[in-house]
């Protein structure tokens, strides 16, 4: 009897965070373009069109309180949603991004002076 209560106990934890997730996405890529109504994002499985709105929050991972947008180029991780709007067009993306999380392109400084090869 105990070991069926058990049994039931752990399942119902192990199954558990599999619903707190809830219906997001993420896209791991890289920006290709940017603008005020869309971003295009270059993943390992090819090209990804989102839409951005009013409410799309941007979250820099060197200024967490800047209030700067991602460039093309910087890596990102979105966190979005199905466009499930009425007035959708057909030529819209289909996912609306909620959350974009980006890192801005760190460039390598060139040393000046050569260095010597003996």
């Amino acid at each position: 009897m105990w070991l069926y209560l058990m049994v039931a106990v752990v399942g119902l934890f192990m199954s558990t965070p599999s619903f707190v997730h809830g219906a997001d996405q993420h896209v791991l890529g890289t920006v290709m373009a940017i603008d005020p109504k869309h971003i295009e994002i270059k993943t390992s499985k090819g090209l990804v069109d989102l839409q951005v709105n009013k409410q799309t929050t941007f979250k820099d991972q060197h200024n967490p309180k800047g209030t700067t947008m991602p460039e093309v180029g910087d890596r990102v991780i979105i966190v979005a949603t199905k466009n499930e709007k009425k007035g959708a067009k057909k030529g819209d993306p289909l996912l609306l991004a909620t959350e974009i999380h980006f890192s801005t392109a760190r460039r390598v400084p060139i040393s000046i002076e050569p260095v010597l090869v003996e």
